[in-house]
């Protein structure tokens, strides 16, 4: 089985340097004010811009405006854009008509009732982000550092492909793909030396974690 791996949060062009280097298939950039993540246009571009061939250019937005995604993608070459925020399906319609990108799409997950909401954006999203709900109040929608109960997943498949995030770091990697049958993966603060700053050791065994994975129990 083959893992595709997402390490979002990029915020130095030494960051797309590792990921490449490491072996990871999608590169997040954060479009976020209230993130330690968060990149201003200029930043993002010249980020881009680095990101070598064959690595997906991902933009990780909140219940953006369209003046806002706009101004992002006007200005920053990406291959998809990721909704992490409370946007219908109706939203991830028009965001996909309107710039021709692919959309993943976050969903939080808790409990079993909050698995009813993917087979309505299955039918709308191009992929789904399956992450943790963050708790009431939180700043971040998504980069907590937070699990949710993987075995809720054992056994589900959908149509449209999907990727596993949430407290996910290197040591339990292989465990949460094991549970889930996950076949893509998605971290963030799990390969941080502090919030936003990624470290490139970490990185490199998140994705050897990921694409060998034999849990770890």
């Amino acid at each position: 089985m083959t893992i595709s791996v997402k390490i979002c949060g990029l915020k130095t062009v030494e960051d797309a340097a590792t990921v490449a280097a490491a072996g990871a298939r999608y590169a997040g950039l954060v479009f976020f004010a209230k993130s330690p993540r968060h990149l201003e246009i200029e930043q993002a571009r010249v980020l881009a811009l680095a990101i070598p061939e064959g690595v997906a250019k991902v933009a990780l937005t909140v219940n953006a405006d369209d003046a806002t995604l706009d101004a992002i993608v006007a200005d920053v070459p990406l291959d998809m854009i990721q909704l992490h925020g409370g946007e219908s399906p109706e939203r991830v319609q028009e965001i996909r008509a309107r710039y021709g990108l692919p959309v993943m799409k976050a969903i939080g997950i808790a409990d079993a009732d909050d698995l009813i909401q993917i087979s309505t954006y299955t039918r709308v999203a191009d992929q789904l982000l399956i992450d943790a709900k963050p708790p009431k109040n939180a700043d971040l929608p998504g980069g907590n550092g937070l699990a949710f109960d993987w075995r809720l997943l054992a056994g589900r498949r959908w149509a449209t492909p999907w990727m596993l995030a949430g407290g996910l770091t290197p040591d339990n990697v292989a465990e949460a793909i094991h549970l889930t049958g996950a076949t893509q993966v998605d971290v963030s603060s799990g390969v941080e030396s502090a919030p936003g700053v990624k470290n490139a050791v970490k990185i490199a065994d998140f994705v050897t974690a990921a694409t060998n994975p034999v849990p770890r129990f």
